[in-house]
């Protein structure tokens, strides 16, 4: 036993050895001796995921009730840092403008016909900054990472952001004109109104959960192209100003003054189900009955096309760790 003991130690270092090697030469996987950083720009298509519009039958969260026709375009230009080809740390900043609106519902007789006669319509202009990681699994199955020329990579992206957005409608005055008005500080819900202590006020600036897949193509070692779908996970219900049930005109003339024109407005925009049929009041849009779907939150989505430069790049420019001489 006691002569065993030796080569059980030789076999217990040289595998030590071996693995930490093993654990250098697959760290070049994941960091470089100094990162490369690359900036982009990205356009694509946005669209809100709320409670406003949708298809037949009852509402349904996320793709079920997305309408094609409010899509608009979302602008950006971001930084990437890339401690390896297997990782990127970006940092984004958006623009865009959401919209929904209850009128472009195509009526089968359904559930869908109430949402019709809601007739609620929002527009919500969105700046956003977002922190996110991009992972590049199929790195760690390349011969040379290092070789870009003509190389597509997908990835899957998650991250943290911080987004403001404001809700706003189209009021019709008594004249017939036509303007936007910001929604929130008509409280269209009872938010903030005495007579609904439960009712809060919501933040116009949120965070969001940016999620989602790409895929990357390298026109050389410097250029590449991304195309990207990313949803965001919010932790509101307020992008488009509907949240739970509807309140009573009263309460807008009590809140901010009988006869006042701000009452007048929040009137109107807290329940438009009323221009459907004027001077008829539809059921099931009165004080207490369902404005929107409070359990789920709004959500939004894009679909990018992202173009980037690395700074400084060239194939063996930026201090990338080799693996060591043993292997």
């Amino acid at each position: 036993m006691i002569k065993k003991l030796p080569n059980l130690v030789l076999r217990t270092c040289f595998a030590a050895v071996v693995s930490f090697f093993s654990m250098q030469s697959y760290g070049q996987y994941i960091f470089f001796d100094k990162p490369v950083y690359e900036i982009g720009v990205n356009v694509g298509p946005s669209n809100l995921l709320g409670d406003l519009g949708g298809h037949f039958g009852t509402g349904k969260t996320f793709l079920k009730d997305n309408n094609i026709q409010m899509t608009k375009l979302q602008k950006g230009v971001y930084l990437t840092v890339r401690p390896s080809e297997f990782l990127g740390i970006t940092l984004s900043a958006n623009i865009t403008v959401l919209e929904g609106a209850d009128s472009i519902i195509a009526v089968k007789g359904g559930a869908e016909v109430a949402r019709k006669n809601r007739n609620l319509s929002v527009r919500t202009p969105i700046k956003e900054l977002t922190l996110t990681g991009e992972i590049y699994p199929l790195v760690l199955l390349e011969g040379d990472d290092k070789d870009l020329f003509h190389k597509f990579r997908p990835y899957g992206v998650i991250g943290v952001g911080v987004f403001h957005f404001n809700p706003q409608g189209v009021y019709t005055a008594p004249d017939g004109s036509k303007r936007l008005v910001d929604l929130k500080p008509l409280r269209t819900e009872g938010q903030g109104m005495p007579q609904y202590p439960d009712k809060k006020e919501y933040s116009l600036t949120q965070i969001n959960i940016p999620y989602g897949v790409g895929v990357r193509y390298y026109f050389s070692d410097r250029i590449s192209a991304a195309f990207e779908i990313v949803n965001r996970k919010t932790f509101t219900d307020y992008i488009d100003d509907i949240g739970d049930t509807f309140i009573d005109d009263s309460d807008f003339d009590s809140f901010f003054g009988s006869g006042s024109q701000t009452a007048a407005i929040a009137k109107q925009m807290h329940n438009k189900a009323q221009q459907v049929s004027p001077g008829v009041r539809i059921p099931y849009y009165n004080a207490g009955n369902k404005r929107g779907t409070a359990t789920n939150y709004d959500s939004y989505y894009s679909a990018s096309i992202k173009v980037g430069i690395r700074l400084g790049a060239g194939r063996n420019s930026s201090g990338i760790m080799r693996c060591p001489v043993f292997f």
